[in-house]
């Protein structure tokens, strides 16, 4: 589980979007370029490796989610902090995301918010700021553990010492 991000965020990156026409590829671009900036990327483990790949999902399934039942997102944001991420995604529909009724998992779609529930640390959904119309969908993923220092192979060439 990620630690509430009560305090501010190191950084914090926005992406505006109109409309939904390649939308879901810009929100992962966006979202990727920031985890290598951050250091998340390149992943120094097969953990990690899973956890940039779990965002990456997580990104896609909100943003498709805003574009499928919200008319599309109006601003993706990305909070990194020392705990990990918060991924906020707005859009303009007031209507808050609801679990379809039991469906089987063999059918294609209407499992965005399963998803969510099992790759997120935590998720919700909140009314946009007092005046703002919509709502924003938010979730949170843990950072990665490093390899300890101690662990890790030397990089020194092999050879008389």
């Amino acid at each position: 589980m990620v630690a509430s991000f009560d305090g501010l965020p190191d950084q914090v990156r926005r992406l505006l979007l109109h409309g939904t026409r390649g939308v879901v590829a810009r929100c992962r671009d966006f979202t990727a370029e920031a985890l290598a900036d951050w250091g998340w990327i390149p992943a120094e483990t097969e953990e990690a490796g899973a956890r940039v790949e779990d965002v990456l999902l997580l990104v896609s399934e909100v943003v498709t989610n805003a574009c499928l039942h919200a008319g599309g997102p109006e601003e993706l944001v990305l909070r990194h902090g020392t705990e990990g991420l918060r991924v906020e995604v707005a859009d303009a529909n007031p209507e808050h995301p609801r679990v379809q009724v039991s469906r089987s998992p063999a059918l294609p779609g209407g499992h965005g918010l399963m998803v969510l529930d099992r790759l997120a640390g935590a998720w919700g959904c909140e009314d946009k700021t007092p005046g703002g119309v919509g709502k924003v969908v938010w979730l949170e993923v843990s950072r990665p553990t490093r390899p300890s220092w101690g662990l890790r192979p030397s990089r020194r060439p092999a050879g008389p010492a």
